[in-house]
């Protein structure tokens, strides 16, 4: 009997040595598949780190990335996708602090916050899409510089002198970020709103080819040819959805988000965890539903194209909160030339 029972002790802990095995070597695995999958990442999108240290570090948070994105796209109880990009060895806390920018720190306005020309704008297309009107630049890629502001009043500027002059031009993020001071402080946030004001006290803005993006504030360089301006900018009424669809069936509109879970965003229509703390600016350039009815808002985003749809996101219309989803009805504003 005794050695029926030590044969039977010893076969057991045979099964619990052979599952630890198992386990262990299933580790080892799949950390050696995350280590050749942030390799991979690292030549892909050209990523060198300091040191070993750092590079360990950096891992860490790109194995943490991956693992919440697998399991998100494994659940497939969403309207959207995520993926890796190149944001994917920083933590949401360090994504938000480098790759945003709005910041609600406010200068004079001269306009009425009452004053919204498209309020009896009642007849709108049931889909809109300024890219097929020609209306919309290519994708642009912010860095790590925090001047969100700049681009989305630049897109919104781009949209509208082409629909009023015939013309499409690229327009000069860097000229906001040296020259508007009044209110906006370059690479540390800033308005869409005092960006348009500069612009109109400036009497236009150069392009792209002539004043380059550096992705850092520098001096202001004011010898340059002005090739296109606006007169004035207007305010979307806060809260509104009604009043933003009336201003994007004109033209496309500035907006502002609480970007805090978009990071890894690759498709779809978002409809996902945020609040309305708004800490990045976008620009509305559309308006659509799928075939299910889900309605959407297309956005230009400021991320380079290999974020999100080529650089776009779609996120849900019509939301039941009245500031929108992340908050995108909250702070909506559109130039006028």
């Amino acid at each position: 009997m005794a050695l029926t029972l030590n044969t039977n002790v010893i076969v057991f802990l045979f099964m619990i040595l052979g599952t630890w095995a198992s386990l262990a070597m299933s580790r080892t695995l799949h950390e050696a598949a995350m280590v050749e999958k942030h390799e991979q990442w690292m030549v892909q999108h050209g990523r060198t780190y300091e040191d070993q240290a750092e590079k360990e570090m950096r891992f860490e948070i790109f194995k943490q990335n991956l693992e919440f994105i697998e399991n998100f796209n494994k659940a497939g109880n969403r309207s959207y996708s995520l993926s890796i990009n190149q944001f994917s060895d920083l933590t949401d806390e360090e994504f938000l602090a480098s790759h945003t920018g709005y910041k609600l720190i406010h200068a004079q306005s001269r306009i009425s916050t009452t004053s919204f020309s498209y309020e009896n704008q009642t007849e709108v297309p049931s889909s809109l899409n300024w890219r097929e009107q020609g209306a919309v630049t290519d994708v642009k890629d912010q860095g790590s510089c925090g001047c969100c502001w700049a681009f989305s009043a630049v897109a919104a500027m781009e949209g509208i002198t082409k629909i009023k002059k015939g013309t499409l031009i690229s327009l000069s993020e860097q000229q906001l970020l040296d020259c508007s001071t009044n209110g906006n402080y370059g690479c540390n946030g800033g308005l869409m709103n005092n960006a348009f004001e500069y612009i109109i006290d400036n009497q236009g803005l150069t392009s792209e080819s002539n004043y380059e993006y550096q992705e850092m504030q520098g001096n202001c360089q004011t010898q340059m040819e002005l090739v296109a301006q606006i007169q004035s900018y207007q305010k979307v009424p806060r809260n509104n959805e009604e009043a933003l669809l009336q201003a994007v069936a004109k033209q496309p509109v500035s907006i502002a988000i609480d970007a805090s879970g978009i990071k890894s965003y690759s498709g779809g229509i978002f409809d996902g965890d945020c609040g309305t703390n708004l800490n990045h600016a976008v620009t509305i350039i559309g308006y659509g539903s799928e075939t299910d009815g889900t309605e959407f808002w297309l956005i230009k985003n400021s991320w380079g194209e290999t974020w999100g749809e080529d650089g776009y996101i779609k996120m849900k219309r019509n939301a039941d909160a009245a500031e929108g989803l992340c908050g995108l009805a909250m702070d909506a504003s559109y130039p006028i030339a």
